[in-house]
């Protein structure tokens, strides 16, 4: 399907449109639970990555305000369990940081910072994310204009108000922007009732659910992105 020819900006997701996600998480909790081991070890002897995620998912599930924040989640967490095991408040702050660190150690998938350099020349360039990865640690912050995540806006995807605070920071209407990622119902689902076009970015070869519609454009990676936008 064509891409509507008003489009000024193109903003993407980041976790597994961007780089792999999984492995980088994998990763940061096992520094996460290291640092624990180390420095906190009454916590770590009775909570395992799989036993805090828990923890997290009742946090979320009993304050639903705060389900968006990954950051708050992480902490206030950690920050409980330092209490009940007898540890300062600030280790929680602390491991957070050894997590944070981990995750934001990723590997751009090859075709990114090539099919940027090219959009670049064409579009303003954009990132909205529900994760919590440090985009300057990353070293990709000047890659965009814009850059906004859940905790930020207050809202995750798919709710209209992270789009339309992408499209007003951007100095677009929501119907000039493009927003690219690779989940169907976050992303494409999500920017599209909020009036924007839609790229479903299919790195893994994944069937697309037959009960959304499907993106205005389907590609591969950033570079067919690129190709398919004459940039």
């Amino acid at each position: 399907m064509p891409v509507n020819a008003r489009v000024r900006a193109v903003a993407f997701d980041l976790d597994n449109t961007l780089w792999d996600v999984e492995p980088v998480l994998a990763r940061a909790e096992d520094a996460l639970h290291g640092w624990l081991r180390q420095h906190c070890p009454r916590i770590a002897a009775r909570l395992s990555p799989a036993e805090l995620q828990l923890q997290r998912a009742r946090l979320a599930h009993s304050e639903p305000h705060n389900a968006h924040d990954m950051t708050y989640l992480r902490v206030a967490v950690l920050t409980a369990q330092a209490r009940l095991h007898g540890y300062p408040d600030e280790v929680a702050q602390q491991a957070f940081g050894v997590f944070l660190a981990a995750r934001s150690q990723v590997s751009l998938f090859g075709d990114v910072l090539p099919a940027f350099g090219r959009l670049r020349r064409r579009y303003a360039l954009a990132s909205l994310t529900n994760g919590n990865a440090d985009l300057e640690a990353i070293g990709i912050t000047g890659e965009f204009t814009v850059s906004l995540d859940a905790r930020g806006v207050g809202a995750a995807k798919p709710q209209a108000l992270c789009f339309e605070r992408l499209a007003g920071a951007l100095g677009c209407t929501p119907g000039e922007v493009l927003y690219v990622g690779d989940d169907p119902q976050l992303d494409v689902a999500g920017a599209r009732a909020a009036g924007m076009g839609t790229v479903w970015i299919n790195r893994r070869a994944h069937t697309w659910p037959a009960h959304l519609q499907p993106a205005d454009l389907v590609v591969r990676d950033c570079l067919e992105l690129a190709d398919a936008l004459g940039a």
